[in-house]
């Protein structure tokens, strides 16, 4: 990072909050041990649905087992979810987009018909359409919400592969007679990384967000296992009568998901050289 990209990112303190928070997530996700005062399935006699307190910070839920505990083992769960499924969305997009915007002709139309089908149904209906047949799972969810992540990488990809190759240095090794694999990864992909980087952080939030919608009705984590989504879901029962059980759940959960939102747009100011703030 360079000194002016430093110094629009420094402008703004919320993120330093946001980059705070997500150091805390992946701490909680590499150290849930060290930093969980009980296990994600440790049952506490005579404590179930107890209020927050010293000795349980977030409070119990229905089977008294400690809820900062779960929300803490359960960070692993969260971050793996959300970066698999980033991460299978933009490596399938981004071959897409190459092969639809370098070669074009056949191979552009193919690829941007069965993106146009897949972007025709929304993410979440389709996540919801292929763990059906898949079944339930964590890993079911990671393939379907990357899937469904998969038409906006290549949009994204495709168009600017369109804009790079006819830039004078990929005319140039075109006329020197390099072939197109070392034309695509030597010279296009290089100068096309900030627009998916920033599209990734951004996914990653929404991935986030379907795989706690997806566990919630049940077709994502089965119990016991902690995921956020499927705490909120063993919650809602129990809204009126224990407050804590959802508010810190459903609390971690959203400030989650807008801090990688305000790291994505912050990326997007700093990458792109056109935007001053």
């Amino acid at each position: 990072m360079s000194r002016k990209q430093w110094n629009k990112f420094k402008r703004k303190r919320i993120n330093f909050l946001a980059v705070a928070w997500i150091t805390i997530l992946l701490a909680g996700a590499v150290f849930p041990a060290r930093i969980a005062p009980f296990g994600s399935r440790q049952q506490i006699r005579g404590s179930v649905l107890e209020a927050p307190s010293r000795t349980h910070v977030f409070g119990t839920d229905s089977l008294g087992r400690d809820i900062f505990s779960r929300l803490v083992h359960g960070t692993r769960i969260t971050v793996m979810m959300g970066v698999s499924a980033t991460f299978i969305a933009a490596f399938f997009g981004l071959l897409q987009g190459l092969i639809a915007g370098y070669y074009g002709k056949i191979w552009d139309t193919i690829i941007m018909r069965f993106t146009d089908m897949l972007l025709s149904i929304p993410g979440i209906l389709l996540a919801i359409t292929i763990i059906a047949i898949l079944g339930p799972g964590l890993n079911n969810v990671i393939v379907a919400i990357g899937i469904g992540s998969m038409p906006q990488f290549t949009r994204v990809v495709r168009g600017s592969v369109l804009s790079v190759k006819e830039q004078d240095y990929v005319v140039g090794a075109r006329a020197l007679g390099q072939r197109d694999l070392y034309i695509l990864f030597r010279h296009i992909l290089p100068n096309i990384m900030g627009p998916v980087i920033i599209l990734a952080t951004l996914r990653v939030a929404a991935a986030v967000l379907n795989a706690a919608a997806l566990s919630f009705v049940g077709l994502g984590a089965q119990p016991p296992t902690p995921e956020w989504g499927y705490m909120l879901n063993e919650a809602r029962r129990y809204m009126r009568s224990a407050w804590w059980f959802t508010l810190f759940p459903g609390s971690v959960l959203a400030m989650t998901v807008l801090s990688i939102n305000i790291l994505g747009d912050s990326l997007r100011d700093i990458l792109d050289p056109k935007t001053y703030y």
